[in-house]
């Protein structure tokens, strides 16, 4: 069914309005995908508070031309769609668990992270950042490891002085 224009414009501000509002953007193109596996992939998008948004690539680009991001546009082909949120990564992450959950169904093309265009090996980099919570623990473990390992060693010398 053919959109009017007063039915574009609302599509083109609701996406400057999401531009604005997410600090990070991911294209995807979702050739393929049945209606199941995008409700799925919605689902659990949603739940680390990213949302999916699916328009016509002639008004996302009439979106993106509003703001100034840095770089180069990567090309929006297929079917697509585009994922936000206000965390940096998860968007990312989010889609790229599917990318590899459907075979090529739901891809990365690009995106934008800092307000900077990104291509699909970058955004897959992205993608690729443990989350918070396991980067703490991976900071505690570095931290911890030295204390761990003088533990060990001061164990070993009292086991040695000790009298058989």
């Amino acid at each position: 069914m053919a959109r009017t224009k007063v039915q574009k414009k609302e599509i083109i501000e609701k996406l400057k309005t999401v531009m604005g509002n997410s600090k990070s953007l991911v294209f995807v193109n979702f050739h393929g995908l049945t209606v199941s596996e995008a409700t799925t992939m919605r689902k659990a998008l949603k739940k680390s508070d990213v949302s999916f948004f699916v328009a016509k690539k002639t008004l996302v680009e009439k979106a993106l031309e509003s703001h100034k991001y840095t770089g180069t546009q990567p090309a929006l082909v297929g079917e697509f769609g585009l994922a936000y949120g206000t965390d940096l990564v998860a968007p990312a992450r989010g889609v790229y668990e599917f990318q590899n959950k459907f075979k090529g169904k739901a891809t990365i093309v690009g995106g934008v992270f800092e307000n900077t265009y990104m291509s699909k090996e970058e955004m897959t980099v992205i993608a690729a950042i443990p989350p918070r919570e396991t980067l703490y623990g991976m900071f505690v473990n570095v931290i911890n490891s030295p204390i761990q390992g003088m533990v060990m060693a001061l164990d070993q010398i009292a086991k040695k002085q000790q009298p058989a």
